[in-house]
């Protein structure tokens, strides 16, 4: 048996994100903390992309819809 460490990666547009070692464990702070870069994250949906090597990607995706 082999155990591999993930390293969990955000990505958003195709753009990895940083993880600040601080809010890596923090979910939401993360969150607010990438949508200082890109505001458009506080409405995306959060996806489980799955595992890529050794990178667990999650991706924030833009909500598509309309206003009003």
């Amino acid at each position: 048996m082999q155990i591999n460490l993930l390293t969990r990666t955000y990505r958003y547009d195709g753009i990895d994100l940083p993880v600040p070692p601080h809010l890596a464990d923090e979910p939401a702070a993360l969150r607010s903390y990438h949508a200082t870069l890109f505001p458009a994250i506080l409405n995306a949906e959060i996806v489980d992309a799955g595992v890529s090597g050794t990178a667990h990607l999650i991706e924030y995706r833009r909500a598509v819809g309309t206003k009003g």
